[in-house]
């Protein structure tokens, strides 16, 4: 067996000895959601944690579920994941039915009402952003618990506690683009300095009408430079 590979049939043990709880994937992070003035930016780090174990450096916390909205997930990683796919196709539904693309705030309902009909059993905190021609950008923070709050900016994760400060004293409205990438980054690397659950990468995706675009920052870079993906 390759070393670390986890064998499921032992118990989540790796070769290394390493207990693994494969029932209880965390995903120790910090996400955020900013809007500005043509669209909304959505920003994570990629730690995946296990207690005290970093069992993915490289996640991808940013999830589509339909063109021009995207979620940020927290919590449990398999519930958010099931949950991600759920509205994925409820938006594909309503996408072929109506025959016009989903609103945000349909798609941050239905986050919200599969989060609070099963508030007692799973863990999940998820941050939903979008574009849609209607409202242009939107940002929803769907809390643990299932409540839903629209928000021009939102912070989530074990990293959020360290940036309340640093984005309160940093937001302002109607920052351009290259204004609220700044602000992004700059929160997540705070964020990942002081939070032993968050780092690795910074991704961002940015939605406006013309689409969606995927950033990504290093830390070998010291994030300095963004690569379009």
């Amino acid at each position: 067996m390759p070393r670390g590979h986890l064998d499921t049939t032992n118990g989540g043990n790796t070769a290394d000895g390493i207990q693994v709880d494969m029932d209880h994937l965390k995903k120790g992070e910090v996400n955020m959601a900013v809007q500005f003035d043509k669209g909304v930016i959505l920003g994570a780090d990629s730690r995946t944690t296990t207690g005290s174990y970093i069992s993915n450096r490289v996640t991808d916390k940013l999830t589509q579920v339909h063109d021009t909205i995207w979620c940020c997930r927290s919590g449990s990683a398999a519930d958010t994941q099931a949950i991600a796919d759920m509205v994925h196709y409820y938006l594909q539904m309503y996408h072929i039915r109506n025959d016009e693309t989903p609103p945000t705030r349909t798609a941050a309902a239905l986050f919200q009402e599969i989060c609070y009909s099963n508030k007692d059993h799973i863990t999940a905190g998820l941050i939903v952003a979008g574009y849609d021609h209607r409202k242009g950008g939107e940002v929803y923070n769907v809390l643990l618990g299932g409540s839903l709050h629209k928000t021009p900016y939102a912070i989530s994760g074990s990293g959020s506690t360290y940036i309340f400060g640093y984005c309160d004293s940093n937001w302002k409205d109607d920052m351009n683009e290259e204004e609220a990438v700044a602000f992004v980054k700059g929160a997540l690397t705070q964020a990942m300095k002081w939070d032993g659950s968050s780092g690795g990468v910074i991704r961002m995706v940015v939605l406006t009408a013309a689409g969606a675009k995927r950033l990504i920052f290093f830390p070998d870079e010291n994030y300095a430079r963004a690569r379009i993906l």
